[in-house]
């Protein structure tokens, strides 16, 4: 029982004590710097000597025991314990591989890093303190056992203490030298297990380390884009990464492989020529990258070779005669895979002009480039590895916007077009040293074996990202101690830029509020702090334009309607009398051959005011005009009208008002005028055809309608002499009384020889002459017509119904006034009411609902008072917002 229980609780636990123990100093080992590796071995050689000696002293100490252990009890537990020197021998030597991986990394880390690092070295002296400590009480709990039971077996222990000494340290030579294979793999396993549990640790630690810096970045990225939407707020600016670079050295490649897209203009032919503003934004919710031009009002692209074209067809919008243009194209992608950056690609340098190219090509690259290389930007200066660094222009430029190499990150593209012992005397920073160092990486992505296949998108990205991975690894003797890889570049930038950032943060929250101040007070003067927006312009807008069509409902009304549609009728009446009557007649023509020329001839106008009461010939000429009249279709006149003056006075409302030289806002009002209209026309007109359909059968005159009517007859025959008359004596003016006279007789004897004799006179006369003589004899004959007509009007035979044949000026008078009154009634109440119910609901849908943000911010900067008033109030409030996001990340960087 006495060895079964120093066996299963003793030994037992003593082994999973000093396996814990180690699997502790291990993970504490892998943080020691160099200096800690370099003493590793004195510490394995000197703790399996303390190890086995305390075995020895332990065991002489206890020497008076009176219970005796069993010699296969003593090997067992030596046996135990001469495992734990492979233990820590092992976990050594793995700690030694860590940290020569670690300090290979240790240059690209922070002081404040390296001191955390200095602060693990203590607590790894300790851990291996509280090893061997641990390690001792085991072996002093066993000899407790033997100070319990000591009184019973004393002398036995001294008989034999000399031999167990031997047996145990033999024993533990033999196994510490020997352990079989079964063992082996389990300190193995265990040891991995332990890898696996420490990575996952530092993994997390790592993780939520990045998720803190990159929430932090994009917070800076934020404000830094507030502060960029800041008119003329040229101070106030946060850091981006402004890439630089000759043609063909790869810069369009390394931001690329980035992105993990092909998306950037490529050629040899100045393919980049404004710079490209490119905000990255890291979105875990994405399925996949997406591009969006903020300028262009496009969105949610997710076609990279779409977004490729149109980055082409921006830049080659810049004329040729200029070849590079300083305005800038904004681009931002977000994905879940690339990181929160604020980069710029920037047109590539030239050596020499090409012909086609200006002269000045080389300087204007330059100061568009300079620009953007001002601080507190962070400058990428891209250089291919087989390039003399000596003709870097990437260096170049960036040693004279940075002479200390202070904010300058150098990029060594295409290394594996040279040997790798050149590339690292490259990388090593020694020839041309930048404080933050230089980064190689390899972005060319490997040829497809398929003829039929060429990789594209993700797939290409993650082909240049494994063919990278691939040739470091090959050669990763070579590059050791050098930073090298897209994946730590993406790291170092992410570093960079928040550091830079958040040294300018503070700066730039004094900056920020004392240019808040400036314009607040600028706001509370010339506006009162009013608040104005471009939506709430625009629904001013609308309740003006409300107000105008309320004044123009009650200003347009039934009577305007009647006077319009009279009016219409009045001028139908006429044509219709001049067509009928008032016009010479024509001679019907003979149809039957051997007839006279002229069968019969229409009597007279002159005989109408003598003709008898039962001449039907007249009777059924006033018949044919009264039907001619009905059937014109006065349905669709009269609507037509109606909605013709409605939308000429909406045109007269809008040009009285400000909106006068806003073209889009006035087509947008006149086209909700004419689809309220439309929507009523066929209605109106079908209602008002149907309810004058009595009239093209039987018309009822009463006395007082036909007194109106002969009334307001002779008012329109008395202003139809007075314009034929002022017409006639116009001409006759222009021409001349006598030479008028002179043409007028030659027209009226043309075919006779008093015309052919006045024809020779005069050797002929000109067309145009002769077209004006012939316009005059009509209006000489009108006037005489008309006269007559008046006198007959005027006359007792038109002064009773009964006569109306006698008098159709009258009678036809008398139709149009009814006609008139019947279709107002369905006009007013049809299409009037409706379009001042209809229009302004249709009208404000159309201004605030279908107008773009844009339309409407266009509409309302097209006051000058506006304009200033909005400008000033945005920014105020980007100003505000800035400040406060400001606030926050100096509050978060605080808690850090």
């Amino acid at each position: 029982m006495l060895r079964y229980a120093v066996g299963q609780n003793g030994l037992h636990s003593q082994r999973f004590s000093v396996l814990f123990s180690a699997k502790t100093s291990i993970k504490q080992f892998r943080k020691l710097t160099t200096n800690g590796l370099i003493n590793s071995n004195a510490h394995r050689i000197s703790t399996r000597r303390c190890i086995s000696n305390n075995v020895i002293v332990n065991y002489n100490h206890h020497n008076n025991n009176k219970r005796q252990f069993s010699i296969f009890t003593i090997g067992k537990a030596v046996t135990n314990a001469a495992k734990i020197p492979v233990y820590l021998g092992g976990g050594v030597v793995a700690a030694g591989s860590y940290i020569m991986y670690k300090v290979e990394e240790a240059s690209n880390y922070t002081s404040e890093q390296l001191d955390k690092a200095k602060e693990l070295a203590g607590d790894v002296k300790d851990g291996v303190s509280g090893f061997l400590d641990s390690v001792l009480s085991q072996f002093d709990g066993i000899g407790g056992n033997g100070d319990n039971n000591g009184g019973e077996n004393g002398n036995n222990g001294d008989n034999n203490n000399t031999e167990i000494v031997g047996s145990a340290t033999a024993s533990a030579i033999g196994f510490s030298q020997n352990l079989d294979d079964d063992e082996k793999e389990e300190e193995e396993a265990l040891l991995e297990d332990d890898d696996d549990v420490d990575e996952e640790e530092e993994n997390k630690q790592r993780e939520v380390l990045e998720d803190q810096m990159l929430n932090l970045t994009r917070q800076m990225i934020e404000i830094r884009n507030i502060l960029l939407n800041i008119n003329g707020a040229t101070d106030l600016r946060l850091p981006s990464i402004v890439v630089i670079g000759s043609q063909s050295s790869g810069k369009s490649s390394v931001l690329e492989s980035i992105v993990g897209q092909e998306f950037l203009p490529k050629g040899s032919n100045m393919v980049t020529r404004r710079p490209i503003e490119l905000t990255l934004v890291n979105d875990p919710s994405s399925a996949s990258e997406i591009a969006e031009f903020p300028a262009l009002k496009m969105f949610n692209m997710t076609d990279f070779q779409q977004v490729q074209k149109v980055l082409v067809d921006l830049n080659l919008a810049v004329p040729q005669s200029e070849a590079v243009s300083a305005d800038p194209i904004q681009l931002t992608i977000k994905s879940p895979r690339v990181p929160d950056l604020s980069l710029v690609d920037l047109p590539g340098y030239i050596q020499v002009e090409a012909a086609d190219q200006p002269l000045t090509l080389k300087n204007k690259i330059r100061e568009v480039c300079d620009k953007y290389l001002d601080q507190p930007n962070i400058i990428l200066a891209i250089s291919a590895a087989d390039v003399d660094m000596a003709n870097s222009s990437a260096l170049r430029a960036a040693r004279r916007a940075d002479p200390r190499g202070e904010r300058t990150i150098g990029i060594i593209t295409k290394l594996d077009l040279v040997e790798p012992e050149v590339a690292r005397s490259i990388l090593t920073n020694k020839k041309y040293p930048l404080k933050m160092g230089y980064v190689g990486v390899i972005t060319k992505i490997p040829k497809s074996t398929s003829l039929f296949h060429k990789k594209t998108g993700l797939q290409a990205f993650i082909a240049q990202q494994n063919a990278e991975r691939a040739y470091f690894k090959e050669n990763k003797e070579v590059f050791v101690g050098t930073n090298v890889g897209t994946k730590l570049l993406k790291r170092k930038l992410i570093r960079v830029l928040e550091r830079s950032m958040s040294e300018a943060l503070k700066p730039m929250h004094q900056l920020v509020m004392n240019e808040l101040e400036e314009t607040s007070y600028k706001f509370k003067v010339e506006f009162n702090d009013r608040d104005l927006t471009c939506e709430k312009y625009m629904a001013q807008t609308i309740d003006n334009l409300k107000m105008e069509i309320k004044e123009f409902g009650e200003r347009f009304g039934r009577p305007e309607l009647r006077s319009l549609l009279r009016s219409e009728l009045d001028q139908k009446v006429l044509d219709l009398l001049a067509l009928r009557y008032w016009n010479k007649s024509e001679p019907y023509l003979s149809k039957n051959p051997g007839s006279a020329d002229y069968e019969f001839e229409e009597p007279p106008i002159a005989n109408l005011s003598s003709s008898k009461n039962d001449d039907v010939f007249w009777h059924r000429k006033l018949d044919l005009a009264t039907a001619n009249l009905t059937k014109i279709g006065v349905g669709r006149l009269s609507t037509t009208l109606i909605t013709d003056a409605i939308l000429t006075e909406i045109e007269v409302l809008i040009d009285s008002t400000n909106l006068r030289n806003n073209t889009m806002i006035k087509k947008a009002i006149k086209d909700a005028a004419i689809s309220v209209l439309n929507q009523r026309y066929n209605s109106t007109a079908d209602q008002v055809e149907n309810c004058i359909k009595p009239f093209k059968y039987e018309i009822e005159v009463e006395d007082r309608e036909w007194n109106v009517s002969r009334t307001h007859s002779v008012q329109l025959l008395t202003e139809e002499v007075k314009e034929a008359q002022e017409a006639y004596d116009f001409i006759k003016k222009t021409i001349g009384g006598n030479k008028l006279k002179q043409l007028m007789t030659y027209i009226e004897n043309e075919n006779n020889p008093v015309g052919q004799n006045i024809e020779r006179e005069n050797m002929g006369f000109s067309p145009g002459m002769l077209l004006r003589a012939r316009e005059a004899l009509f209006l000489r004959d009108r006037v005489s017509v008309l006269n007559m007509r008046l006198k007959g009007l005027k006359s007792s035979s038109c002064k009773h119904k009964e006569n109306k044949f006698k008098c159709p000026e009258i009678f036809l008078d008398v139709v149009a006034e009814k006609l008139t009154q019947t279709a107002i009634l369905f006009l007013n109440v049809e299409l009037l009411s409706d379009f001042y119910y209809s229009f302004p609901r249709e009208l404000e849908k159309r201004l605030s609902s279908n107008l773009t943000t844009e339309e409407i911010e266009n509409y309302a900067k097209q006051d000058p008072k506006v304009k200033r008033h909005i400008e000033l109030q945005q920014r105020k409030e980007l100003l505000e917002l800035a400040l406060s996001k400001i606030d926050d990340v100096v509050a978060i960087q605080k808690r850090m």
